[in-house]
């Protein structure tokens, strides 16, 4: 009979209720589903014939289809308590940056503070987020 008892979680799992471990899941959770919506008004713009190239139109569609994809499967390994969404999190908040900057030069001062703001609490997320190997 084994001492260990069933309900037991693995000794090299990080903790599932790590605050930033969740925050880095609801961000990533957040950003794919505001792609899908991307995605959806794309579509309703090519179904309304606003778009004045079709094939661009539905590659954009894939392109974005995608990185929402990816993100989901990003915030759905935070939620596991997977250590690998770390660095590709890290990496995509970063992306958003340069981003949240140039809609500030393009006078989209509200949309920039925002994404920006989103960016920089990803990386904050991600980089705080428990991801010590426990099996040691």
């Amino acid at each position: 009979m084994s001492d260990v008892p069933p309900a037991a979680a693995p000794a090299s799992a990080p903790s599932r209720r790590d605050p930033f471990r969740l925050l880095a899941a609801a961000l990533c959770g957040l950003q794919a589903l505001v792609l899908l919506g991307f995605c959806a008004f794309y579509l309703w713009e090519l179904a309304q014939g606003a778009g004045d190239d079709p094939t661009r139109v539905v590659m954009s569609i894939v392109l974005i289809a995608v990185f929402a994809v990816l993100l989901g499967v990003l915030g759905r390994g935070w939620l596991q308590g997977a250590n690998w969404p770390n660095t590709p999190t890290i990496v995509w908040n970063v992306l958003l940056l340069p981003v949240a900057w140039s809609l500030f030069q393009a006078g989209r001062g509200v949309l920039a503070l925002a994404l920006a703001v989103v960016g920089v609490l990803g990386v904050v997320a991600a980089a705080r987020a428990d991801t010590r190997d426990r099996a040691a």
